[in-house]
């Protein structure tokens, strides 16, 4: 399939950057650090600083994987860029890429800023807790969701 212009999954990607930071400020502005708020039995809205990456891997390792976690999503970004301008014309793949691009790029914001990613969503059942993430994170599971969905229906097509 031909490429198309991307300018429209840009967009996309800066929106959910923008939803994204305008969160964490929100959140910044009303919680203390590890204060905890009631939302439901089974989500809480708490503010909590990651130094790592998912699930606060590499979070102690001494402060180098600050840099590392600025780099690596930024050399991403350049080649889901390159593979956006390929699949433009892929609605599920550009879809995939957009959210991963707008979720990875929020997260970098944010160590740009506080060496720290912000992180307010917490979601538990029966006593036991997710660790706390934020929209850009969902954005980035459910763009790797879609990739994968993509990837089956590509098999079944």
């Amino acid at each position: 399939m031909p490429a198309r212009d991307i300018r429209p999954w840009l967009w996309f990607a800066g929106i959910i950057i923008l939803l994204d930071q305008i969160s964490k400020w929100i959140v910044l502005g009303i919680l203390r650090p590890g204060e905890t708020r009631y939302v439901a039995p089974f989500w809480n809205w708490v503010l909590a600083f990651n130094p790592g990456a998912a699930f606060s891997f590499l979070s102690d390792a001494g402060g180098w994987q600050r840099w590392f976690l600025i780099l690596l999503p930024l050399a991403i970004s350049v080649w889901i860029l390159a593979l956006l301008r390929r699949h433009s014309g892929e609605f599920r793949m550009s879809l995939a890429l957009t959210l991963v691009l707008g979720g990875a790029l929020g997260n970098v914001i944010d160590r740009l800023r506080f060496g720290v990613v912000v992180d307010f969503i917490q979601w538990h059942v029966a006593g036991h807790y997710w660790p706390a993430f934020n929209l850009a994170d969902s954005a980035i599971t459910l763009g790797a969701v879609v990739l994968v969905w993509d990837q089956l229906r590509a098999k079944k097509d």
